[in-house]
């Protein structure tokens, strides 16, 4: 793994409550966003296609008159909920069609206003309800299972309790930046969260290890952790932000999705490893409730 000078941060300067205000307080933020969303929306996060049920169609418009998103939308009797333009390919676009709808009758709509059918993706609503259940119960299963592991491996409550804290906040605020930059809660997407989990434990464990159980004062094992758990996370979200622009150059809207969802999860584990976590590791050694 390639790796780069970590620069030191003199936490000194900081106290506890200052370190654990700001990512205590986008955490509150991204609740309060999902609140909202669940309130007018019904679900805490916007669902994709694999969780609803209904029709994609992948069209290629065969004349000039045709290419365009709104020439799209009126070439079919029921309305699309979404037409995207694939950025790569030149006058192909992807719409979206609710449950309920007939693929045939689409494709047919579809050649009859001049749009080649490149693909075609449906699924029931019935098979979508059962994906989402699915998913969620991975979700919470993985994120259960984590937790207990954490416990066992510490055997104290507030190293843990950091530890599982900061994974649920690299869980919850990318969920609520999907809904501001309107990504969806897809089969993907649910992978790429799954993803987070193992990513925040890694940075979050290398670093209560480090404070616990090596030799050293606590501002040297923090050094340590931190020059190779930045270099771990920053170099994998480098990764991830380029999959994300090439994969959007190319209109691989999975891809593309995957990728911001770890960019956003790998930039919220930086400030919960680093400021949540050990603000409370660091309360914990100095407070007299770790000897």
């Amino acid at each position: 793994m390639p790796s780069f000078d970590v620069p030191e941060v003199d936490y000194t300067r900081y106290s506890n409550r200052q370190l654990a205000g700001v990512p205590l307080a986008v955490l509150a933020l991204a609740l309060l966003v999902l609140a909202a969303w669940y309130v007018l929306n019904g679900t805490p996060v916007s669902l994709g296609l694999e969780f609803t049920g209904g029709t994609e169609l992948t069209l290629h418009a065969t004349s000039a008159q045709a290419a365009s998103q709104g020439a799209v939308r009126q070439a079919f009797s029921t309305p699309a909920s979404s037409v995207q333009a694939i950025p790569s390919r030149a006058s192909t676009y992807v719409a979206t069609f609710g449950s309920g709808t007939n693929a045939t009758a689409l494709q047919n709509q579809a050649q009859a206003a001049g749009y080649e059918v490149v693909s075609t993706t449906s699924t029931s609503a019935t098979f979508g309800a059962q994906s989402q259940r699915f998913a969620l119960l991975g979700l919470l299963g993985s994120f259960v299972g984590m937790a207990i592991i954490v416990f066992v491996l510490f055997r104290s409550f507030v190293p843990s309790g950091a530890v599982v804290l900061s994974a649920f906040g690299d869980i919850v605020i990318p969920l609520a930046l999907m809904n501001i930059f309107g990504i969806k809660l897809s089969l993907g997407t649910v992978a790429a969260l799954l993803m987070l989990i193992g990513y925040s434990v890694d940075s979050d464990i290398l670093l209560t290890n480090h404070v616990l159980r090596r030799s050293g004062s606590f501002y040297e094992s923090v050094d340590r952790a931190m020059k190779t758990g930045v270099t771990m996370t920053v170099t994998s979200l480098a990764a991830m932000a380029v999959m994300a622009v090439v994969a959007y150059a190319f209109g691989i809207e999975l891809l593309t999705s995957i990728g911001l969802v770890l960019v956003f999860g790998l930039a919220t584990d930086l400030m919960n490893t680093y400021m949540l976590n050990l603000s409370l590791l660091r309360w914990y050694k100095y407070e007299g409730v770790g000897r």
